[in-house]
């Protein structure tokens, strides 16, 4: 059964692998690719993109009253954000090398790139900041809680869950006693050994 898991498990690596190579081809046919992490934009792409710019004024007529009234609602939430950020972060890095797994890297999750889209505008800008802040902090956040939850209880519930993260599926079956505690060992030492892991990109979005 952990044989045909685990065949399962390879069989949807290899899909989101060509997953990502189909969208870097849609990338492409936008006029912008990525190489080595760094964004590069065609010119004819630029102009394309900043013909359909927005101006302020119109942004805000647009957008109507009662959507500018709910602005500091949502960016009130930006201080919990950042305090789980903080807390987060120092958890990790304590407890994690303590445990002698690979904290998650920030950087994979947080990225701020929006704002080099020529279509948007400068209100557009900041709430993309915002919603590629909050949103990357939650994804990485996420991970930080997977490989814990897989260093201290990596046992499914009995219940089907959805948005589950991606070490999930190998977890222990719920009720399979006769694995555990040697399985849940053997779950730490993989969780020890393993490189790092690229984003999911079915994961929360920015």
């Amino acid at each position: 059964m952990r044989t045909q898991i685990n065949q399962l498990l390879e069989k949807i690596q290899s899909l989101e692998a060509d997953l990502e190579e189909e969208l870097a081809e849609r990338r492409r046919s936008y006029g912008y690719k990525l190489e080595q992490g760094r964004l590069f934009i065609s010119r004819e792409a630029r102009e394309r993109q900043a013909a359909l710019k927005l101006g302020l004024r119109r942004y805000l007529v647009d957008s109507g009253v009662l959507t500018i009234l709910t602005a500091p609602f949502i960016y009130a939430v930006a201080i919990p954000v950042f305090l789980l950020d903080v807390v987060a972060s120092l958890y990790q890095a304590v407890c994690f090398r303590v445990y002698g797994v690979k904290q998650v890297k920030r950087r994979d999750y947080v990225v701020f790139d929006r704002h080099r889209l020529p279509y948007l505008n400068a209100i557009q800008k900041v709430n993309c900041f915002y919603c590629s802040y909050a949103n990357g902090v939650i994804a990485y956040v996420h991970e930080i809680a997977s490989r814990t939850e897989q260093y201290w209880c990596p046992i499914k519930h009995a219940e089907r869950l959805a948005g589950t993260h991606r070490r999930y599926d190998g977890f222990l079956e719920y009720g399979d006693v006769g694995e555990y505690p040697d399985s849940l060992e053997e779950q730490r030492r993989r969780l020890r050994s393993e490189g790092d892991i690229p984003p999911d990109p079915q994961g929360p979005a920015e």
